[in-house]
């Protein structure tokens, strides 16, 4: 099975099953002598990732303790893979037994079905989200990467047809209610609506906001390589990702030329300025020095209480409802993985520059 490596010179490969005794990741690539202790510098961003804590997600109760079983020596990184290591402790493979011959609408099992001739229906297997947890362990290393002055911030802005207030934004909001929204009155409201969701036993979609702040000029390789393209690639390898934006994405449709262009005048310091980011930060491929603003839509959970048309292995139509421990909005939990992904995106673009300049 191809597929399971993402970037070019930070470069991380993620492995095992949503119910097999573990999951993991390999990351290559990172520099030597960077200060990697498990317990401080990646548990505090595999705990925002993880399930069951709020009635809003999942019940899985999966503690996501990462152990580094490689490429670190005495706190350090040592310059060679970096192995790590999550063990899954809450299986419980019994709830997907009456549909292991049966596909369930949305989610990949008739796909993997014919192109494998087997799958794994136990929560899905490989393409279940619980791989999340090993980007957001990559993702990790590649903020170390980044050090202090690059810092990558996601937030929550639309829950079903509910958007935020972007006049309220603020924050240090996203850290105060269970959905990472900067909205506080947005935040109120959806906890209703989702209960409602929850209580039903259906599920719905949402909207992801990511910002870097302090990205230097000229991150991007154009033409095939370029910085948004790459950025655009990871956010559509998250699970149950339909659609991305960078700046104004598809709302630069709407606009005259007048109003889409950022204008530019000389700052105080001598540098140029952008009097508005409407390109999200990101022109020709190539940063700008603002911030760089990436949008992407996550459908809804697939599975849902709700019985559904769907045929079985052997041809023969069927009806399904799928049980177990599942997620009304996945798109709450894809805030620190979409964070992730951007910043191993970062990350490798930020050693390509240096290899290009050999700093």
């Amino acid at each position: 099975m191809a597929g399971n490596s993402f970037g070019t010179l930070f470069r991380f490969t993620t492995w095992g099953e949503s119910h097999g005794p573990a999951i993991g990741v390999v990351v290559d690539g990172c520099p030597s002598l960077l200060d990697l202790v498990a317990e401080t510098d990646i548990q505090p961003w595999m705990d925002k990732r993880r399930p069951g804590q709020s009635r809003y997600t999942t019940q899985r109760q999966e503690p996501d303790q990462v152990k580094i079983l490689s490429g670190v020596f005495e706190g350090k990184t040592t310059g060679t893979p970096i192995s790590l290591l999550i063990e899954n402790t809450d299986q419980r493979s019994k709830d997907y037994s009456d549909i292991a011959g049966k596909f369930r609408p949305g989610h990949a099992d008739y796909t993997y079905w014919q192109k494998y001739g087997i799958r794994d229906y136990r929560g899905g297997g490989r393409s279940s989200a619980r791989e999340t947890a090993c980007r957001v362990a990559a993702g990790a290393v590649a903020r170390k990467v980044l050090g202090s002055a690059i810092q990558v911030r996601g937030a929550l802005v639309q829950v079903g047809p509910h958007k935020i207030d972007r006049s309220r934004w603020d924050w240090a909001e996203i850290d105060n209610n269970p959905f990472f929204c900067p909205d506080p009155v947005a935040a109120t409201q959806w906890a209703e609506y989702l209960d409602g969701i929850r209580k039903s036993g259906s599920s719905v979609g949402a909207v992801v906001e990511l910002v870097a702040s302090g990205v230097p000029v000229g991150l991007g390789d154009p033409l095939y390589d370029k910085l948004d393209s790459d950025l655009a690639c990871a956010m559509m390898t998250i699970n149950a990702v339909k659609g991305v934006e960078i700046g104004n994405g598809f709302a630069a449709a709407e606009l005259t030329g007048e109003d889409n262009a950022d204008q530019m005048r000389m700052g105080a310091d001598g540098q140029p300025q952008f009097l508005t980011n409407n390109a999200g930060g990101i022109l020709g491929g190539i940063s700008t020095g603002q911030d760089i603003v990436v949008r992407f839509a996550v459908k809804p959970t697939s599975s849902i209480l709700t019985p559904r048309q769907t045929v079985d292995i052997a041809g023969n139509d069927t009806d399904i409802l799928t049980k177990g421990r599942h997620d009304p909005c996945v798109g709450i939990r894809a805030v620190p993985v979409g964070e992730a992904m951007m910043a191993c995106v970062l990350a490798d673009h930020l050693l390509r520059r240096r290899a290009e300049r050999r700093e």
